[in-house]
């Protein structure tokens, strides 16, 4: 038997001239509202008083500055009794949300810098959702249903074929055939009160992009349509305030736009205002799924409820030879972006024109070059750091390289890229020149990863973005563990809990496509994040009181005097 609330709640957020959280782009900013954000939330409990705490916000990501302080809040509010570990803070991955929500200095460079109004409407809205669930606790059945959307249904493509193929495990496909290089199945967790689908969680992975980014307002994109629709629909079947979370699953290489022959022509079509309703078209046909599965026969859930999180460094992992195909010393290194992640991605969001991507690449390999040629001149400190760095990243064209602050060799505050080039250069340049991020990090790179237990089903909480085969391959490593802990079934939640880039797989990740180039750890990311989930997923099949994890490193907070001089910076005027 559980119980279980749900609630919602409006992110009442300013449409005030900053930039969105998605895109990166100096003109993608916020100046009106097309659609309400919201923070949807789910809390369950069981008869032992164990508790799961779930929040899904219209946004592009979750920050570890609004993790730590909305914990804060319901702590201040529920007492010691609450346990972070069984929080799960996830978004829909719109982007046209508010940005300026981190304290890592790089993600809010565009926004301009923090904005603490930003985060405090964030931390508000996800607060008074849960709570408000908290306190509404009813008696509840739980199931789990799932199928996989037909071929012909328009709803999703890969976008990086290229580097899909290279995967050993995946059949190779060809650019008509796009839309079957993604998991197509939409996994749904209902709630049922009194015989009826109260609420319930659907986690299929594609992108939030059907806005683009020329537009300026903010937008929940297909996931917020898809909610609002199938809430419409429960509420009309007679469902008292309905909540329909629909969350993403495996979106690292998924778009809601076709790619293959003509697709930047189709693209086309779709610009302007038609890009909303393009996007509410793609949140119906998700929607319309969602209802349909919850009519299926399903798996009854029963069990306790469980969870377990522990923050790990990924700039500095050493990755099982058994996930890292047999390599020895593979590990992971601080931070890089690629050429490939500020060239964008061609039709969901292009960046950087190709012809200066091509002089980037160039002078990132005269860089790399030099160095390498040059180490017998260098410290043993500084040797070891070029070292690991350069077998970490591998086939990666570094342009910025996050943890040094450096761009093609360069210290930012020093880069002789006249700022008159572009707005978000001569941003970068302005704060680093202020001193604004001497000592602040540019990304995350102490991570949270998690796993919670629904009784017979478990699903796999990750950072970020990961690739379709990256997500699966992080699946099959916990399930196989926790096949002996009577887990039926494992599913995987991604952009839960903080926001550092994406994961590839190794073969993906060697075609450096955009989301190698933002795969900041390097080419063993992913084996590193398997590595770290096997040894979570260990210790989550033992009894509580025989499990031995870290509980106890978290990410370093900013220095107080740089994120000052980061925050409440004044935006471009219309």
């Amino acid at each position: 038997m559980f119980k279980a609330g749900w609630s919602k709640c409006e992110i009442l957020v300013k449409a005030q001239g900053y930039a969105m959280m998605g895109y990166g782009m100096w003109h993608n900013r916020a100046w009106g509202q097309q659609t309400p954000l919201f923070a949807r939330a789910i809390w369950l409990a069981d008869e032992q008083g164990n508790e799961i705490a779930f929040c899904c916000l219209d946004l592009g990501y979750i920050t570890y500055a609004m993790r730590s302080t909305i914990i804060r809040q319901l702590q201040d509010t529920i007492g010691d009794s609450f346990n972070p570990e069984r929080l799960v803070l996830t978004c829909t991955h719109t982007h046209s949300g508010p940005g300026g929500c981190t304290h890592d200095a790089l993600y809010n460079v565009v926004t301009p810098g923090f904005v603490p109004d930003n985060l405090q409407q964030i931390v508000l809205a996800t607060v008074e959702a849960l709570l408000t669930a908290r306190t509404h606790l009813e008696a509840v059945e739980l199931s789990l249903a799932h199928a996989a959307f037909a071929e012909t249904t328009a709803v999703a493509w890969n976008r990086s074929l290229d580097a899909y193929n290279r995967n050993p495990d995946v059949s190779k496909l060809n650019h008509q055939q796009c839309h079957l290089a993604l998991n197509r199945e939409m996994p749904v967790l209902a709630i049922r009160h009194q015989g009826q689908v109260a609420a319930f969680v659907s986690l299929f992975g594609v992108h939030a992009t059907a806005v683009g980014n020329n537009q300026t307002k903010y937008c929940a994109d297909n996931k917020g349509y898809a909610a609002v629709a199938a809430e419409a629909a429960l509420t009309q079947q007679g469902v008292a305030a309905p909540v329909a979370i629909f969350a993403q699953a495996t979106a690292g290489d998924v778009s809601p736009h076709y790619h293959g022959p003509n697709d930047i022509a189709r693209r086309k079509q779709w610009q302007g205002e038609k890009e909303y309703t393009y996007a509410e078209q793609n949140g119906r046909l998700q929607a319309e799924h969602a209802l349909k599965i919850i009519q299926q026969a399903s798996l009854p859930i029963t069990g306790a409820l469980d969870a377990i999180l522990t923050y790990v460094d990924l700039s500095n992992q050493h990755a099982e030879p058994r996930f890292a195909n047999g390599e020895q010393q593979a590990f992971t290194s601080q931070p890089c972006h690629g050429v490939a992640f500020f060239t964008g991605t061609r039709v969901d969001g292009p960046g950087m024109p190709m012809a200066i991507a091509k002089v980037a690449k160039q002078l990132a390999r005269a860089v790399k070059t030099m160095r390498l040629r040059r180490l017998h001149k260098l410290t043993p400190a500084e040797q070891q750091y070029y070292q690991r760095l350069y077998a970490a990243q591998g086939a990666k064209d570094i342009l910025l390289d996050a943890g040094r602050k450096q761009i093609l060799g360069q210290a930012i505050d020093k880069l002789m890229v006249p700022a008159i080039a572009d707005p978000l250069v001569a941003e970068l340049k302005r704060q680093a020149a202020k001193g604004a991020m001497k000592e602040s990090a540019m990304v995350p790179t102490v991570l949270p990863i998690q796993i919670i237990r629904l009784g017979n089903i478990a699903i796999v909480c990750c950072p970020g973005e990961f690739t379709t085969i990256a997500g699966q391959r992080v699946v099959q490593t916990v399930a196989q563990i926790l096949a002996t802990a009577n887990i039926e079934q494992v599913l995987i939640c991604t952009y839960c809990n903080d926001y550092m880039g994406y994961v590839t797989t190794y073969e993906e990740y060697q075609q450096q496509a955009y989301e190698g180039g933002h795969t900041i750890y390097g080419q063993w990311t992913l084996a590193a994040f398997q590595t770290c989930f096997a040894k979570l997923a260990e210790q989550f099949a033992l009894p509580k009181d025989q499990r031995q994890y870290d509980q106890h490193t978290q990410p370093l907070p900013a220095p107080v005097h740089e994120l000052a001089l980061r925050t409440n910076l004044t935006p471009p005027r219309r």
